[in-house]
């Protein structure tokens, strides 16, 4: 019997290896944050404490000044002396790990990546704790799965388990966190690596509250449902939050060509960002550290007009230039923190409903459209404040963002740095043509045959012929009584030439007589695998009662043929209107 799908029950196994995962997960992220208020309390406060503390409030003088370049120069040095892996925001190096890494994580990435993005966030850099958390919580599971007996898939489950597990313990959003690994991280949609990663979210959010309190993070007071009127300002939100998308995903790949251009090594380029982010928060302290109270704030809609504008501007370019610095730190609160600027800016002008409904619809927008993960950006805002009536606005907003920022850019902020190191990844998933199309589907029904006691010579003089159908073919069924007895190639066929010295030899005698073969019913996969397996290119097609009634031939033709279908129908345009449809053709194979 054919399944839909292909999950065995290792999958109980890669659930029993998530819990663990979770666990350390979560523990991670309480570590991070503890490092995050330590270093932020020394660096500004000169004092030993781990409470969380906002810098927003609070005027240091030129203090403010070189804290983050004095931050950027220890980053720099552990970049440089400890693992370059620790540079940049983390989704990115997770993604390398998983394609190209087999799934595996240096151990100096685990310690050094949430060090390096606590000294980063505490000395002032504009980042969010996800993004280390996510290499994080990814090294963890990587380093967990090698202690085990499994695949290269299965680690890579374990490894985006611990990524998931860590946002949900940041965020207490394990939704969200699921929805994110599989947009982002796991290339794949299957139950074999889904379950896993919902079950070390779930821990990890479990695990939460007693570490860092229960959520949501941001509540807002409900909204009242809303009306046809406020989604179409949500679409137009959507829109214009994916042009400023955009535009933000350019400015920071600018501001990293131009770091590139520097005749400095890149060891600095860290400590030159911190200046300039610290002459950013000179003049507006918000834009420093994570932001969680000015995003909280944007959420009750208490920034508005020039306050919203400034709040951008100023965070736009600061954080730009840190990230392409190539120093530690999070993307997503700092788009959180735009994106919800820039709602709110809309709301404002618009006049229409409250301001803190369009920054929460800009913050999806903005998170869902720059990272291209919209099922993430909705949920997870819907996560971040229990506001389900805002739900509708959300998925307008995140959906119109993510229509102009896939038009308007090739590559995602996160894709981009993996194509400029010459790593291009696809992001859309749809099942595998091969996984889907069936050999009986592609089959040629008319298989080249011969009987087994036709000679090696006579089958020759047959493929010399270019009006045989033999000719074509690459190999030639054997037939005995009407049934399969085996196969011959071309290449069988010169060979028992040079030993057929006396013209009497078989075919049967110089073929295969026990051939690989397959069902109608088989899909072109599980075909493929069989001939990369046995390294040969053609199978005979055989019914599935007796396996040796010959129904078929399938060669590299005719599965190559499958994928030109699949794109036929992708291409192909048919003149409207179809008012009926031709009717597929009846299953007698089943």
């Amino acid at each position: 019997m054919k399944a839909d799908f292909t999950t065995d029950r290792r999958v109980l196994l890669l659930c029993a290896l998530a819990v663990p995962v979770g666990i350390m997960a979560a523990l991670v992220a309480k570590l991070l944050l503890w490092l995050i208020a330590l270093c932020t309390n020394l660096a500004f406060f000169q004092r030993l404490s781990t409470e969380p503390v906002a810098l927003t409030g609070h005027h240091f003088g030129w203090w403010v000044v070189a804290v983050p370049a004095l931050g950027g120069l220890v980053i720099g040095l552990m970049a440089r002396f400890g693992s370059e892996k620790i540079r940049g925001h983390g989704i990115p190096e997770a993604l390398e790990a998983i394609l190209l890494g087999r799934s595996l994580i240096d151990p100096k990435v685990a310690v050094l990546k949430p060090v390096s993005s606590a000294i980063s966030i505490g000395t002032g850099g504009p980042f969010g704790a996800e993004g280390p958390i996510i290499m994080t919580g990814g090294a963890c599971g990587s380093l967990f799965g090698q202690l085990f007996h499994l695949t290269s898939a299965e680690r890579k489950t374990l490894l985006v388990a611990g990524a998931a597990a860590g946002m949900a313990a940041i965020f207490a959003t394990p939704v969200a966190a699921v929805l994110l690994a599989v947009e982002l991280l796991l290339f794949e949609w299957k139950p074999r690596s889904f379950i896993p990663v919902a079950v070390a979210a779930i821990i990890a959010d479990v695990l939460r509250v007693p570490l860092l309190g229960a959520g949501p993070l941001f509540p807002v007071p409900p909204h009242a449902m809303l009306a046809p009127t406020t989604l179409l300002i949500a679409l137009l939100v959507g829109v214009c939050i994916g042009l400023a998308s955009s535009l933000l995903t350019a400015v920071v790949y600018a501001c990293e060509d131009g770091f590139a251009k520097l005749p400095v090594h890149w060891m600095w380029w860290p400590a030159l960002g911190g200046l300039l982010v610290g002459l950013g928060g000179l003049i507006d302290p918000r834009v420093l550290g994570v932001g969680y109270e000015t995003i909280h704030a944007l959420m009750r809609g208490e920034l508005l007009g020039v306050a919203a504008l400034g709040l951008v501007i100023a965070k736009g370019l600061v954080w730009s230039i840190a990230l392409g610095s190539g120093t530690s730190g999070g993307v997503l609160a700092p788009l959180l923190m735009l994106g919800g600027g820039v709602g709110a800016l809309l709301g404002g002008v618009t006049g229409v409903g409250d301001a803190g409904l369009w920054a929460v619809v800009g913050m999806a927008a903005m998170m869902g459209g720059t990272m291209r993960a919209p099922l993430t950006g909705m949920v997870f805002l819907l996560e971040l404040t229990h506001d389900l009536n805002a739900l509708p606005a959300l998925l307008v907003g995140t959906v119109a963002a993510l229509c102009v920022t896939v038009l308007a850019l090739r590559r995602s902020i996160l894709t981009e740095k993996l194509a400029r190191r010459g790593q291009h990844i696809t992001r859309e998933y749809s099942i595998d043509v091969f996984a889907l199309k069936r050999v009986g589907e592609v089959m040629d029904r008319t298989p080249p045959l011969v009987a087994a006691d036709t000679t090696v010579a006579e089958l020759a003089e047959q493929l010399a012929q270019p009006d045989s159908p033999l000719a074509r073919r690459q190999a030639t069924l054997i037939t005995r009584d009407g049934k399969l007895a085996g196969i011959i190639t071309r290449g069988d066929l010169i060979r028992a030439q040079q030993r057929d010295d006396d013209g009497t030899m078989t075919v049967d005698q110089a073929g295969t007589t026990e051939p690989v073969t397959v069902f109608p019913d088989d899909t072109l996969d599980h075909a493929l695998v069989r001939m990369l397996q046995r390294g040969i290119g053609r199978l005979p097609v055989v019914s599935r009662e007796d396996g040796q009634t010959i129904v078929g031939y399938l060669g590299r033709a005719e599965i190559l043929a499958a994928r030109l279908h699949a794109q036929d129908d992708e291409r192909r345009r048919e003149k409207g209107p179809l008012l009926s449809r031709p009717t597929a053709p009846k299953d007698t194979m089943s």
